[in-house]
């Protein structure tokens, strides 16, 4: 649902936040399994703040850093690529999901597509896909004029044209 697919958004957003503004991993991190989202708070007040921790630690060079994310240790390039991606992705669902444009703007999707396709292609083997997953869909073939967005979102199962029933 919408509302499961918010509070989603928002307590990785929390964490990938956290695990990025602390990659040695010294300080507790929220729990996103258990994390209870209150559903009269507005996105805006859990946003802003990750936003910030999420400049600074790219201010930092956590790019070019290990980032302790639960137990395993990632390159920080990549769990930024990982983190952009579920946004594009997931940020383009919720919009088309409520009737709302995707992208926001008309800069930018493209190239952090970019680097969020490469990770995902990297990454995603064949047991996260399908229904009994949780993680991806079967990917969809992209058309040949497909932008990089587009293919991204092919690449994890979306139809790029897809539009709610009415």
């Amino acid at each position: 649902t919408v509302a499961e697919l918010r509070r989603h958004v928002l307590v990785w957003l929390q964490f990938f936040a956290a695990a990025l503004a602390d990659p040695d991993g010294r300080a507790d991190r929220l729990d996103p399994d258990t994390w209870d989202l209150d559903p009269t708070d507005r996105a805006r007040s859990i946003v802003e703040p990750a936003a910030d921790y999420l400049a600074r630690a790219v201010g930092h060079g956590v790019a070019n850093r290990l980032v302790t994310m639960s137990q395993a240790r990632m390159a920080g390039d990549w769990v930024l690529a990982m983190a952009l991606g579920a946004y594009l992705i997931h940020g383009w669902d919720l919009a088309v999901a409520t009737g709302q444009a995707w992208p926001p703007a008309t800069d930018g999707p493209d190239e952090t597509a970019a680097a969020a396709l490469a990770f995902l292609e990297a990454t995603v083997a064949p047991e996260y896909r399908g229904p009994d997953s949780g993680f991806f869909g079967h990917e969809v073939t992209a058309p040949a004029e497909a932008t990089t967005f587009e293919r991204l979102l092919c690449f994890a199962g979306r139809q790029p044209d897809w539009t709610p029933p009415t």
